[in-house]
């Protein structure tokens, strides 16, 4: 046998084991690269849900804060949590008009309470219609201010007030550290976007309408840092903008015989009764 038979002969003996080495080999490369491709998009798709749901409520945001008139119906379901820790709900609905940048007019009808009040800009009047009972504040300004002026000042913090605001996604996203988009969901009959966004004291979910007009339609509030975890709970619904939105004076007629009292005295402005106590937050 010459040498380059000999050579051919090696060559084909060798070759029968070389697609199976490299096969094997390739499998095993195959493995790795798409585990490792898995977990980049994995955390890629992680990424486009945590923008896509800061994007969506922007859109909210933005839509909120162009309408200069805007009107709902709102239900509120805040739950307190007893020392037995049985969690109990209480339940009201009411009304709002908003006109920016300085005008408000929003009512609140429960099994304790019946309020009713006005901001015209300078002063803001609370009436209690149950206890004819009323208080007014001076605080010229916009709603913006107003918000604050009764949360620093009067230590009524109005829950779920930040979507009043000009601009309710510099309100509520500076303490957020998670956020997801949740998929969609259906409130009232309108299908919503469902994002859950969360901070150190409180987890907060929102469902925003589809389309071109999103507004919020419900508004979950959880309180981290109470024993029970509560809830405060927001639904709206019969949503008007501009034009559809009802005259309103912003004025608010109160009793000859009302008494007059400082807003903290007014036991009907508080949304938890009299009859409960509260208990600190563990």
């Amino acid at each position: 046998m010459t040498e380059q038979s000999e050579r051919k002969a090696r060559i084909k003996r060798a070759s029968p084991h070389c697609p199976r080495r490299f096969t094997e080999g390739a499998k095993i490369w195959a493995i790795v690269l798409a585990a490792a491709l898995a977990g980049t998009v994995l955390v890629s798709a992680g990424r486009a849900d945590e923008a896509d749901a800061k994007r969506l409520l922007k859109a909210m945001s933005d839509y909120l804060g162009e309408q200069k008139a805007l009107s709902f119906d709102y239900d509120v379901n805040l739950e307190l949590v007893s020392t037995q820790q049985q969690k109990i709900a209480l339940a009201s609905s009411g009304t709002l008009t908003l006109d920016r940048p300085d005008k408000l007019h929003m009512t609140r009808t429960g099994g304790f309470a019946n309020v009713e009040m006005v901001f015209d800009g300078r002063t803001l009047t609370l009436l209690g219609k149950n206890t004819n009972l009323y208080a007014q504040v001076e605080a010229p300004g916009t709603i913006d201010q107003l918000v604050d002026v009764l949360r620093d000042k009067y230590h009524r913090p109005v829950p779920a007030a930040d979507l009043l605001m000009s601009d309710p996604y510099k309100e509520l996203m500076p303490e957020v550290n998670d956020v997801k988009d949740l998929g969609s969901g259906v409130i009232h009959g309108v299908e919503c976007d469902h994002l859950a966004f969360r901070t150190k004291e409180v987890d907060w979910q929102i469902w925003i309408a589809q389309g071109a007009r999103p507004y919020p339609c419900r508004y979950v509030i959880t309180s981290k840092k109470v024993t029970g975890w509560p809830q405060y709970t927001l639904d709206t619904w019969g949503w008007k903008t501009g034009a559809e939105v009802a005259s309103d004076s912003f004025k608010l007629t109160i009793p000859a015989d009302a008494k007059k009292l400082m807003p903290d005295q007014v036991p009907e402005l508080n949304e938890i009764p009299g009859l409960f106590t509260r208990k600190g937050a563990k």
